[in-house]
């Protein structure tokens, strides 16, 4: 890694290290049954908290959205927390009984974080699949003084769309003081890394936990989370066999047995991204595709808080197991009405309001795992009382409704419209519909029987082993317990996709999000519950476990995990050019090679344009290079990607109608009816380049000079500022 490029790491990597280090005393508190104390969370605390602070005092204008606001809420929070958790909490007497797993920890994040970032330093581009939506939402932010943002791609509205992952994107950038064409990859980088170093914690906490009466040693500690960490978050699945034999088409999956054997050929050709197109017409992705694709999506921006709460309910289960309280407070009764604190069900709704901001789906996903573990706690109860769960869970919905109300105040979900049924009867489909549930003809897709055990047998042979297990055992442990609540979310999830589906836009792939969203926790939670299951199975004496069985048991799991951990690999070598081209973090760079005039064009703009007036560019289809403007600067445009708008305001008559007035201001000859256009849309500056040319070859340019002043020139490309 060059100079330049090392020390944004390293700088980038210090303001999380402050961010975390602020927030200490509150990560302590909550996961004081944790041997490490949960240190790693306190990094997605702090950005956590802060980012929602900072979005309440931009939303209710109390203060801009700049560099020193967020210093000054950063110190006002930290400060706070200190104060109300002294009492309870002594981060010097933590840091000196826990420096060296504080130091491993952070050791392992950095190394995790800088590895990552010199992987994607050879393939940075902001460019292709969800790139320019992503990178144009944290443009649009680190442009707003106040919330919700502007929508880069339809003036002048805001962002319909859950971007709170973005906004803490953004919010880094700033107070890290790097530009947004680097924190991209960082921020990335930063996932991944958290993904590691979170799941880490998970595995090593449960293994811990598991063995409580006899502590085990640090090392195995170590590899019980490098080892569920390897397989959440580097891990693919059994996909990989195909790489032994000859490729099949990508559209007409068929069974690999079927297929020729050339084990010496691996790995044949195999096309990476086969294994999350797999069942036909749907998407079931998983980590290591997120990371090597390097889309900042929400579902990948979701997934430190995704590992926060499971850690945080897991911790919970734990400790009401225990009979033990967060905090120590004096018996009070209005506490025996709930079947865990208050605070606890607050805490929870808050995580789940910022999980439902940054990725809808995953809100409504760990509320389920929430309501599992609370009825779990509730059952477990000497004197369980039906009240105690229900208040619970209704603190938990209450304050979940409530963190999330500023945001839900400017947003309106309209890409679902309803619950499709897979395969329903013709009296049904002749219905049409029945309340929420919809019946459509031709809509009967199900996944065959050896497609899902490719795609999930990995897990399953842990889980059937544990089942079998859990069968024979006279007592199960808490975290036996815990692990069964996240092998039946996990399973649930992916279930639902073989009965119905929420309907969106899409006519061929209707289940295909559905899928996606919901299998790629499935994953991530079966991840971490199958290597929990490898060290409670694999144990030296593990009661109901016979020697006969444990050997063929480890023999098993060690030729998959040797499988399954073949995908990255090749995964990474494909997508980054087997890491032979060095191209560094700046993830605009490309423009300089395809639009070279465009890119000069973009940089004055982000130079010397203040605020958010409109642009007038080209529009175009979704993945192309239209919009490429407001996506690299966060000026909002008339019109960007089509199908966007259309899936974020859920119908296509919605922007439909700008597509022709677009094309009118570029080409008609008509100086008035041009301008009655531009004034339409509050338009500040007229963007001609390669595109606009490319989209319209009508394009009369010379009767801008007569409606605005140029105020950049170089080639081709053209910006004018028009006349108000």
């Amino acid at each position: 890694m060059n100079p330049v490029d090392l020390q944004s790491v390293i700088q980038w990597w210090f303001v999380l290290l402050v961010l975390g280090a602020g927030f200490l005393p509150l990560t302590i508190l909550i996961f004081k049954n944790f041997f490490d104390r949960g240190y790693i969370f306190s990094k997605i605390i702090g950005l956590g908290i802060l980012s929602y602070v900072s979005f309440l005092i931009g939303v209710f204008h109390i203060a801009p959205f700049r560099t020193e606001t967020i210093f000054i809420l950063g110190i006002l929070l930290i400060a706070g927390f200190f104060f109300i958790t002294k009492k309870y909490v002594s981060v010097l007497t933590f840091i000196k009984q826990h420096w060296a797993i504080i130091l491993f920890e952070e050791a392992l994040f950095f190394t995790t974080l800088l590895a990552w970032a010199y992987i994607h330093a050879f393939a940075p581009d902001v460019h292709g699949l969800e790139k320019y939506m992503d990178y144009g939402f944290i443009n649009s932010i680190l442009r707003s003084d106040y919330f919700p943002p502007k929508d880069m791609w339809f003036a002048p509205h805001v962002i319909n769309y859950y971007y709170f992952g973005h906004l803490m994107t953004a919010l880094l950038t700033k107070i890290s003081f790097i530009p947004s064409n680097i924190t991209f990859n960082l921020m990335l980088s930063t996932i991944f890394a958290l993904c590691f170093t979170q799941t880490f914690s998970i595995g090593a906490n449960l293994f811990v936990l598991m063995k409580q009466h006899t502590m085990p040693g640090r090392i195995k500690r170590v590899i019980a989370g490098i080892m569920t960490a390897g397989v959440v978050a580097l891990g693919g699945n059994l996909h990989i066999l195909y790489a032994f034999f000859k490729p099949y088409q990508t559209d007409n999956p068929q069974p690999f047995w079927t297929l020729p054997f050339f084990p010496l050929d691996f790995p044949n050709g195999y096309w990476y991204p086969n294994a999350t197109r797999y069942i036909f017409n749907t998407i079931h992705e998983f980590p290591i595709y997120s990371w090597v694709v390097a889309d900042l999506h929400g579902h990948v921006l979701d997934i430190p808080l995704v590992l926060f709460i499971i850690a945080l309910l897991l911790a919970l289960f734990h400790q009401e197991h225990q009979t033990e309280a967060t905090i120590q407070v004096k018996k009070k009764s209005y506490l025996t009405y709930f079947s865990v604190h208050p605070l606890w069900s607050i805490g929870i709704g808050l995580t789940l309001a910022l999980m439902y901001m940054t990725n809808a789906w995953d809100g409504a996903i760990y509320l389920l795992l929430t309501i599992l573990v609370l009825f779990s706690l509730y059952n477990a109860l000497p004197k369980h009382k039906i009240h105690t769960f229900i208040l619970s869970f209704a603190l938990v919905f209450l304050s979940f409704i409530l963190f999330a109300l500023p945001y839900n105040s400017y947003f309106t979900p309209s890409a679902v419209s309803g619950i499709g049924v897979l395969c329903a009867p013709q009296a049904l489909i002749d219905m049409g519909k029945f309340g929420p549930f919809l019946f459509e003809k031709d809509h009967c897709q199900h996944s065959y029987w050896w497609e899902l055990l490719t795609l999930y047998g990995f897990f399953y042979f842990f889980i059937i082993c544990f089942l079998v297990f859990a069968v024979r055992a006279k007592k199960l442990l808490e975290t036996d317990l815990f692990v069964l609540l996240l092998i039946t979310l996990g399973t649930i999830l992916i279930i639902i996709p073989e009965f119905v589906y929420l309907k969106d836009i899409y006519p061929a792939h209707y289940r295909a999000n559905t899928m996606f969203k919901l299998v790629f926790q499935a994953f991530m939670i079966l991840g971490i519950s199958s290597m929990y299951i490898l060290f409670r199975l694999g144990d030296r004496k593990p009661p109901a476990i016979r020697a006969i069985f444990r050997y063929p048991f480890l023999f098993v799991s060690v030729v998959l995990l040797v499988a399954v951990m073949q995908y990255p690999k090749i995964a990474i070598n494909s997508y980054y050019g087997d890491l032979k081209d060095y191209k560094g973090l700046d993830g605009t760079v490309y423009l300089k090679t395809l639009y070279p005039t465009d890119y000069d064009a973009i940089l004055w703009m982000n130079k010397n344009i203040k605020g958010q007036p409109v642009i007038l560019e080209a529009q175009g289809d979704s993945y192309t290079d239209f919009a490429r403007v407001s996506a690299n600067t966060g000026l909002p445009t008339v019109l960007g990607w089509t199908v966007h708008e259309w899936l974020w305001r859920g119908s296509y008559d919605v922007p439909a109608p700008r597509i022709d007035e677009i094309k009118t201001m570029y080409e008609t000859q008509d100086l008035a009816k041009t301008k009655e256009l531009l004034d339409k849309y509050n338009v500040e500056y007229v963007f001609i380049g390669s595109m606009e040319y490319q989209k319209h070859p009508e394009l009369v340019e010379s009767k801008f000079d007569q409606l605005g002043d140029m105020v950049f020139e170089k080639g081709t490309t053209k910006i004018y500022r028009i006349y108000k």
